[in-house]
């Protein structure tokens, strides 16, 4: 049973919720782009940078910046480099000397990088596959150095799934092996929490809490999350309120939704992509801009004219929170 103070807020939080879903979508300087380009498609990137934008930060799962973007400066559209996985000889440390040569040689002020990209996901689901011990001497060759430089560097950002923590855990014990010396123990150290989630936003809100509780006192970046394979209205009332849910909350650092591209390529079901099979923005992707609602179908990207989501959402609103403050 929640406490009458802990449904107070909840109540508070849902009212709140609607008012600023009536008034129209906000902006958010913690919102950012995962970058996935279409090679038959490329006209669809300069979408992300059309004024008016909310984006402020990119990655692209890579180390170099896109030539796309390489007009904007950095305090406009931030680059964040990403060490994906790892090279074919665990010596290789072309990744901070490519990061480096941004900084030294090119003037790019990196000031973020993100680290491995689902290390305890197989290959075929886009995970870079890598065991703790693996990943460690990766990690001391080519982010302490950059550490050391004064750049935030980011957790691995592992999946979903209930592998991910031990793999932290196992992880930071084997980079402590590392660089401990003379007897004496040593941690490796990290600027923010990278997390995944794809699924519902209780599950989400639970999986956050796991990560504050592991990993206490640090920022949290959410790179990659969607709810995939769902009905229009039930992927509109979960981006709503994550976004809500995201832009509150102070630990939240940084966010990103993965679905910036077109609905009949999306590997996470129609609905849930930022673009429309004729590549207009949908819904979700213009209020992820900050932007009013299109109108424009998911699948079809005809303009069926303005849809509130706010009936959906409201009751999708309501569960969301009392499941979150069953959890207090």
């Amino acid at each position: 049973m929640l406490r009458p103070a802990t449904f107070a807020v909840v109540l508070a939080g849902l009212s709140s919720f609607i008012t600023t879903a009536a008034a129209g979508p906000l902006s958010s300087p913690k919102r950012g782009l995962v970058f996935t380009p279409n090679a038959t498609t490329r006209a669809d990137d300069g979408i992300w940078t059309r004024k008016p934008t909310s984006l402020t930060w990119y990655y692209n799962y890579n180390p170099s910046p896109e030539p796309t973007y390489a007009g904007i400066a950095q305090s406009d559209f931030e680059f964040v480099p990403m060490l994906w996985g790892a090279p074919q000889k665990l010596d290789d440390t072309s990744f901070l000397t490519t990061v480096r040569s941004l900084i030294k040689d090119k003037g790019v002020n990196i000031t973020n990088v993100l680290s491995f990209n689902e290390p305890d996901g197989p290959y075929n689901y886009g995970g870079s596959n890598m065991d703790p011990a693996t990943a460690a001497q990766v990690w001391v060759k080519n982010l302490v150095p950059l550490q050391e430089m004064g750049v935030r560097v980011g957790l691995p950002a592992c999946t979903g799934a209930p592998s991910g923590l031990p793999w932290l855990q196992n992880f930071l014990t084997e980079c402590s092996k590392l660089i401990s010396t003379g007897g004496k123990t040593r941690n490796c150290t990290y600027d923010f929490v990278t997390i995944h989630w794809y699924g519902s936003f209780d599950g989400l809100a639970s999986h956050m809490g796991e990560y504050s509780a592991a990993f206490p006192n640090k920022t949290m970046w959410i790179t990659e999350y969607n709810l995939n394979n769902q009905d229009l209205a039930t992927t509109q009332a979960f981006y709503n309120i994550t976004a809500d849910y995201f832009d509150r909350l102070e630990f939240v650092e940084r966010y990103s939704l993965f679905g910036a591209f077109r609905s009949d390529v999306s590997n996470v079901g129609p609905n849930a992509a930022m673009l429309s099979a004729n590549g207009q923005l949908t819904d979700i992707g213009a209020w992820y801009m900050g932007r009013q609602a299109t109108g424009i179908d998911p699948s079809e990207g005809a303009s069926l004219g303005f849809r509130s989501v706010t009936p959906h959402g409201a009751l999708a609103v309501l569960s969301a929170l009392l499941a979150v403050a069953a959890l207090c």
